[in-house]
């Protein structure tokens, strides 16, 4: 397996980039996480649940029976490359298509 494919296997899934984007901001709490992206909160459990086991977050308690999640070091480092791909995205809309 390729080191790419590997990176794809823990943040390729749909909606696993989104959530490491937002929490670039800091931790954020799982209601708010869910409203801001617009994910479903089946999806949601299951995207954090498959990042924090590859290590890309952790979970932290919060009084009142809630939880919030922050990235690790390892999650932080996705930083370039999600700054990357929406700069790509950015460039991408404003440039004409080469199709015809």
């Amino acid at each position: 397996m390729s080191d790419l494919a590997a990176a794809l296997d823990i943040v390729g899934a749909r909606w696993a980039l989104l959530i490491v984007d937002r929490l670039l901001d800091g931790p954020q709490r799982y209601g708010d996480l869910q409203r801001d992206l617009g994910v479903p909160t089946n999806m949601l459990a299951t995207r954090l649940r498959e990042l924090e086991a590859a290590g890309v977050l952790v979970r932290l308690p919060l009084r009142h029976n809630t939880r919030a999640y922050a990235l690790t070091d390892r999650g932080l480092a996705l930083r370039e490359a999600i700054v990357a791909l929406g700069n790509w995205g950015k460039n991408d809309a404003q440039e004409p298509s080469l199709e015809s």
